[in-house]
């Protein structure tokens, strides 16, 4: 963690990535973890990209899943912060 620690704190920002949930999943653990350990170093809020708050569609897993234009959406939205 010290890594993910020192890479937040020179950037100013954090952008969390996740295939579960936005609510609840694993990577809201990891925001709140980030903005426990590094709040005064952080430029912009934690952003997350993960899957809608839905069940699991067999079926329709590309839509569902974060794909490489939602996170290039959330860094250019939270670069401009």
């Amino acid at each position: 963690m010290e890594r993910r620690w020192k890479s937040v704190k020179k950037t100013g920002r954090c952008l969390v990535a996740h295939e579960a949930p936005l609510t609840s999943g694993f990577g809201a653990e990891l925001a709140a973890t980030v903005q426990e350990e590094c709040f005064l170093h952080l430029e912009a809020p934690v952003a997350r990209v993960a899957g809608w708050d839905a069940p699991f569609p067999h079926v329709f897993e590309p839509f569902y899943l974060p794909d490489k234009w939602r996170c290039l959406e959330a860094l250019a939205q939270l670069v401009k912060y």
